[in-house]
């Protein structure tokens, strides 16, 4: 059957999952509103969209699916416009990554009904509807979280639907999502940051903290280079479950600052043992909470054109670098070279042809 779908917001991720749908079922009927109008021209060029809203009006009275792809706080601001336009057969969505707050304003005005909550585990460090592509849901845990009054029936028809867009979805209530992606997004979020400001703060005039913490460094405090903005918003949201879980985390380095001050050997040798086995029983196949890096590490000579060799090679077999550099803490990694790549498929074909060229390559998981 033909559907109608709207969408509220149409950048990085209101626009991958328009993408998604058009590619999966090109004849639906697709509309949106967003207050970038490069956004909406663009989507309308592509195809991806029919309508272009300026407002929350009469256009979304008869939509199958509305997806509200803001932030938090501006998803909210559209409830009660919708409520006046929301049709008794609709299933409403969100896609962000606290679930509370709007689950609450939800209920407030009576859209328990129609409700259910998403967030997609995926992103980029880009945003905007030029940079959306319908591959960021493919593999991607899903989570939903309807309201009370969502019959099983429309959980069971939307579970379906997000499944044929690739992505794999997982039912939750609005309270245990905010507090599982709060322990294993927001918080190391927060652990990356202020480990960066700790070093930072701790590096001598000659910055030489800075100079030697590459290699495992770089790798462990990577998302402290997200948008300040959006982690602000998000940390902010969630509070609440943060706060519970840094007392928490807080009493844990206690319990190893103690470990250390007592030399009890035993109890620092299982800090690492269990973290080690733990973090190694973790599936690498699928996309969880924080975004996957793409890289390999590669054995390379100390000779004039060797990493130009290397660009040639790629480029030459159509292969998009995203960053390329030598690793000069080696403490903790194999290889010279670390290349970074957009995706996994550019990963492991980078990895055949150089081995094919007789490189030793390393992928580190």
């Amino acid at each position: 059957m033909k559907k109608k779908v709207g969408f509220i917001g149409l950048g990085l991720i209101g626009g991958s999952i328009a993408k998604a749908i058009r590619k999966i079922y090109p004849h639906y009927h697709m509309i949106a509103l967003d207050k970038y109008r490069e956004n909406l021209a663009l989507a309308k060029e592509e195809g991806v969209i029919d309508l272009a809203c300026q407002k929350v009006d009469a256009n979304f009275a008869d939509c199958d699916y509305i997806f509200l792809c803001l932030p938090v706080s501006h998803n909210i601001a559209y409830l009660s416009q919708l409520k006046t336009v929301i049709s008794k057969d609709c299933i409403l969505t969100d896609v962000g990554s606290v679930k509370t707050p709007i689950c609450n304003e939800i209920s407030a005005h009576g859209l328990d009904a129609y409700f259910i909550g998403g967030h997609p585990m995926t992103g980029s460090e880009k945003s905007n509807f030029a940079n959306a592509k319908a591959l960021l849901l493919e593999n991607v845990y899903y989570i939903l979280t309807p309201a009370q009054k969502v019959s099983s029936e429309q959980i069971k028809h939307f579970k379906h639907f997000i499944e044929s867009l690739k992505a794999l979805p997982i039912v939750l209530d609005a309270q245990s999502h905010d507090r599982i992606v709060g322990t294993i997004s927001h918080l190391p979020h927060l652990i990356a940051s202020n480990l960066v400001n700790f070093v930072q703060g701790k590096d001598n005039p000659d910055e030489q903290m800075k100079m030697l913490a590459a290699g495992g460094f770089r790798d462990i405090t990577r998302i402290a280079s997200s948008n300040p903005t959006m982690w602000q918003q998000i940390c902010l949201e969630n509070r609440d479950n943060l706060s519970e879980i840094l007392n928490d985390y807080i009493a844990l380095l206690e319990q190893t600052k103690n470990a250390l001050e007592y030399n009890a050997k035993q109890e620092v040798y299982q800090i690492f043992e269990s973290s080690r086995s733990y973090r190694n029983s973790i599936p690498n196949e699928s996309r969880g909470a924080i975004k996957k890096v793409h890289s390999i590490y590669c054995d390379l000579i100390d000779e004039a054109g060797g990493i130009a060799t290397i660009a040639t090679i790629l480029a030459s077999n159509q292969i998009n670098i995203k960053n390329i550099g030598i690793i000069h803490n080696r403490e903790f990694e194999e290889g010279v070279l670390r290349i970074e790549f957009y995706d996994e498929t550019s990963t492991n074909k980078a990895k055949n042809l150089l081995e094919h060229h007789r490189y030793v390559i390393y992928i580190h998981k």
